[in-house]
């Protein structure tokens, strides 16, 4: 599990392409206490420390998460948002993730606001169920509070922190970002759609 607080950028060293697996070698900005097997969320996305050297650590990513989420698009020299996985005690200072994304959205405006900004996300048809205006969603595995909520886009206000601390600053109009729903209304959203169906029947 993650909490969407981004614990620094990382820098894509390399990607060595196989025939069923991707390695991408991101030095990342700390590895003390890391271990071969644990979980880091790379731009949201859950993967497997397979193996590491100083601050660079490898990650083997699978065809279906590369077409799925915005990794595919990585390139040499990129930065990534990274955060170790969440440790028994740790404080939840943002909300809970499982770095499994559902879907990509687009940056359809991204303005500066003094020392801050702010961007609005078109969403896929599927994910705008669980949009609400002062609810959660991650971003490249950040933790950001969502604005207002229109038919196909979402608002996000970025304050001077998150743009300097993560890659969202970086991002233009027309860039794909990785989408994570919170679990929890996601189920509550499920469950009310369920119910209503079956009050139908």
């Amino acid at each position: 599990m993650f909490t969407g607080i981004v614990q620094g950028k990382g820098t894509v060293v390399s990607i060595e392409i196989g025939n069923e697996i991707t390695t991408f070698r991101i030095q990342v900005p700390s590895t003390e206490g890391l271990q071969i097997g644990a979980s880091v969320s790379i731009d949201g996305v859950c993967l497997t420390a397979t193996e590491f050297s100083g601050e660079i650590v490898s990650f083997d990513v699978i065809p279906e998460t590369l077409e799925k989420t915005t990794l595919g698009q990585l390139e040499q020299g990129h930065y990534v948002n990274v955060e170790r996985s969440l440790r028994y005690g740790d404080e939840v200072g943002g909300h809970l993730l499982s770095g499994h994304i559902i879907g990509r959205g687009i940056i359809s405006k991204a303005d500066n606001l003094g020392d801050g900004a702010q961007y609005s996300i078109l969403t896929p048809p599927d994910v705008r169920k669980y949009l609400v205006s002062k609810g959660y969603v991650g971003i490249d595995g950040i933790s950001l509070t969502i604005g207002d909520v229109s038919e196909d886009q979402f608002d996000l206000h970025l304050i001077p922190e998150t743009l300097r601390l993560t890659t969202i600053g970086d991002k233009q109009v027309g860039d794909a970002v990785n989408l994570e729903i919170d679990s929890t209304t996601m189920m509550i959203v499920e469950t009310v759609e369920r119910m209503m169906k079956e009050s139908e029947t």
